[in-house]
């Protein structure tokens, strides 16, 4: 009766806890984006923003030992593509040793919004294209999930608003 008992009292996931969990990320083709495959399980804090906002949604309430697979439409993860956020700019603004080429991701600043991560889409000439939307805005993010644990997070861990530790941040 006690392990029966003692299931209804396993920790479920919901703010200020930390999730510990294996993933596979994919497109709607099932080609792989990231995994965590081969690697120390993903380690976060819950509730405060570090997962796309659909996952962290389809992580609520779940508990050690649950394994699902789930699909996140475009707006509840990395957004739609916003062609805005496409800019020309002189290729005399960059600074740097690197050779630049198609592809490559560079540090921006915005101004107004701060720093940002920049693709570059295109070299033309003394004109660079830069994208600022990210890598997958307007995708279907497959995710196939195995929560391995669910813990109280310790005050610093909620202070700090990240994971502390094997899996997690070390300062």
């Amino acid at each position: 009766v006690l392990y029966f008992c003692a299931k209804f009292y396993d920790m479920k996931i919901e703010a200020e806890k930390v999730v510990i969990m294996h993933y596979k990320l994919t497109d709607k083709d099932g080609a792989v984006i990231d995994s965590s495959e081969g690697r120390d399980p993903l380690a976060y804090l819950h509730g405060v923003g570090a997962l796309v906002p659909g996952l962290e949604a389809e992580l609520e309430g779940k508990g050690k030992g649950d394994q699902f697979k789930t699909a996140i439409q475009p707006e509840h993860a990395y957004g739609n593509r916003d062609e805005s956020l496409v800019r020309v700019v002189p290729k005399s603004g960059f600074q740097g040793e690197e050779e630049m080429q198609v592809g490559m991701q560079v540090q921006i600043d915005t101004g107004e919004q701060g720093m940002a991560i920049a693709t570059l889409t295109k070299i033309e000439g003394e004109d660079v294209t830069l994208d600022l939307n990210h890598p997958l805005a307007d995708l279907e993010l497959h995710f196939d999930i195995n929560v391995e644990d669910v813990r109280e997070a310790t005050k610093e861990e909620i202070a700090h608003g990240h994971v502390h530790g094997p899996g997690g941040h070390h300062h």
